[in-house]
């Protein structure tokens, strides 16, 4: 790396204060080392003729690879990009309970360094100088990270996440810490409960309801989520959103609060496939500090042949998917994933309650769990899982093992079409680790709608799954479903709701069944 280069790196961590040789000496001895992304980077996409809209409102809906044009041809700065969407989160975020704490301070600090050295000539990728949000199980020093919960919410970590160094790294820009159910479960969280921005007289269910809803509402060009049992697939769903849950593995999880390590997951969420693509490239790798990750070598997704790929559909699939993917030369056949194990859902349930007393232990035990907010959630799973028989937890591990040795060999083709909310399939795929993309296939009205006229719409959903390490599968398929359709650049109607629409009053409802997302 050239001295300049270095250097560039070295301010953007704030460690600029080393001499020339500490920071070769840090640098030999780190990244090589390490080998923080030993994987070939992907070949993005490159768009020379994008021009600045005239107004802010349609700057919020571009894509990653739109903005980065913007910034890179120095049309707009990522100073002012920052101020679009602090303005946005501001405007919003209260309307849709999806933020926890704006980082406006650190955002235009990060944007003004991004915008320094694009004037020096050094620019970090597609990620330089853009904007996005982290759910807010992810620490990020002098920041709360509060879990979403009464009982941490005046926490503050002083860890730098792995994703967030990835992020940072690439030249990102923080500006918010967006709302997760509490602690990591569903859209109720200490301050009311996430909506959708298609209706907001819905919620957005899944403990990722504030990267969901914000990256929906254009309050964020991105936003980093997490899933242990549907909480990137159901808020992606419902809000309308594209979004990845990776092979797990893919992305470290140091800095992040653990349910279980082995189910724990985080992926991005996104208007476009393009975008996920992007974001996944920039954060995946091997974390030293998390024996579960690891630099798996995906593929490039936008150099993937789909001709060549043979694409199972369920019965639940979305046929406009199917019917486009076959029309620009995907193989598509009738499929059904078998396996012979009895109750996903109890392997899984019994895995994470463990797992998660397991981080909690200390807590239940000085009896702090009496102070929690919803005692019929957390406290009374953890209780319950403290009587767990091992014999019982081992068992489940070995049904699991068998559940993945027969998910793999019923995997006969390159991916397959199925809802990506059936809870069943939401259970099996993250037991099994297999990478799953949420793609927006249109709209329906809404049931009991107020006028015939209100802009209001129930998002429809399908999910391409992918068999683990394949993620650049589903999302060459999204990628190609994309490039013909419209439906992932549609806005929701928060600034026009139509007639006789209006907002309601916060919700009081209690904590929805647990298979809504954690």
């Amino acid at each position: 790396m050239d001295r300049n280069s270095l250097a560039a790196g070295f301010r953007l961590l704030d460690a600029d204060f080393f001499s020339d040789a500490k920071m070769q000496e840090i640098e030999k001895g780190w990244y090589h080392n390490q080998a923080l992304h030993t994987s070939e980077r992907f070949n993005y996409p490159s768009l020379s003729s994008v021009e600045r809209p005239k107004n802010d409102e349609d700057i919020a809906f571009m894509s990653i690879l739109e903005l980065g044009q913007l910034i890179k041809s120095k049309q707009i700065t990522s100073e002012e990009l920052a101020g679009i969407f602090l303005s946005r989160l501001k405007r919003y975020g209260p309307v849709l309970d999806a933020v926890v704490t704006i980082t406006e301070d650190l955002a235009l600090k990060q944007a003004k360094r991004a915008d320094e050295l694009l004037a020096q000539g050094i620019y970090l990728g597609p990620l330089h100088g853009i904007p996005y949000g982290l759910k807010d199980i992810i620490a990020v020093p002098h920041y709360k990270t509060t879990w979403g919960s009464k009982s941490f919410k005046n926490q503050v970590l002083d860890i730098e996440a792995w994703v967030y160094k990835r992020l940072k790294s690439a030249g990102a820009v923080l500006l918010a810490k967006l709302v997760t159910g509490s602690l990591a479960y569903d859209d109720i969280w200490f301050g009311g409960r996430t909506r959708n921005p298609w209706n907001i007289e819905e919620y957005s269910t899944g403990s990722s309801a504030g990267p969901a809803a914000c990256t929906s509402a254009g309050l964020v060009p991105f936003a980093i989520g997490s899933e242990t049992a549907g909480s990137i697939s159901y808020p992606a769903a419902r809000c309308g959103v594209t979004a990845l849950r990776p092979t797990f593995g893919t992305v470290g999880r140091t800095g992040v609060m653990s349910i279980s390590e082995s189910l724990d997951k985080l992926g991005p969420f996104c208007r476009e496939a393009a975008d996920c693509v992007i974001v996944l490239d920039i954060i995946r790798g091997e974390d030293p500090d998390d024996l579960s990750s690891r630099d798996i070598p995906l593929a490039d997704p936008f150099s993937v042949d789909i001709t060549k790929l043979t694409v199972g559909y369920l019965n639940d699939a979305e046929m406009d998917l199917v019917q486009k993917l076959e029309s620009k030369g995907v193989r598509m056949v009738p499929f059904k994933l078998n396996y012979t194990v009895d109750s996903a859902q109890g392997i899984l349930n019994l895995t994470m309650d463990v797992d998660m007393l397991s981080h909690f232990d200390n807590w239940q035990r000085s009896g702090q769990d009496d102070d929690y907010e919803a005692q019929d959630q957390w406290p009374l799973e953890l209780r319950r899982a403290r009587v767990v028989p091992a014999v019982d937890y081992v068992q489940a591990q070995r049904a699991r093992g068998k559940l993945i040795r027969e998910v793999k060999d019923s995997f006969k083709v390159d991916a397959f079409i199925a809802n990506a909310t059936d809870w069943e399939r939401v259970c099996v795929g993250n037991l099994v680790g297999m990478p799953l993309v949420i793609v927006p296939t249109g709209f329906k009205d809404i049931p009991n709608a107020p006028s015939n006229k209100t802009r209001r719409r129930t998002t429809i959903t399908t999910g391409i799954y992918a068999p683990p390490e394949h993620d650049h599968i589903a999302l060459a398929l999204a990628l190609a479903y994309q490039s013909v359709t419209d439906h992932h650049r549609q806005r929701p109607p928060i600034d026009n709701l139509g007639p006789d629409d209006s907002i309601p009053n916060p919700p009081t409802a209690p904590f929805p069944p647990r298979q809504l997302g954690v």
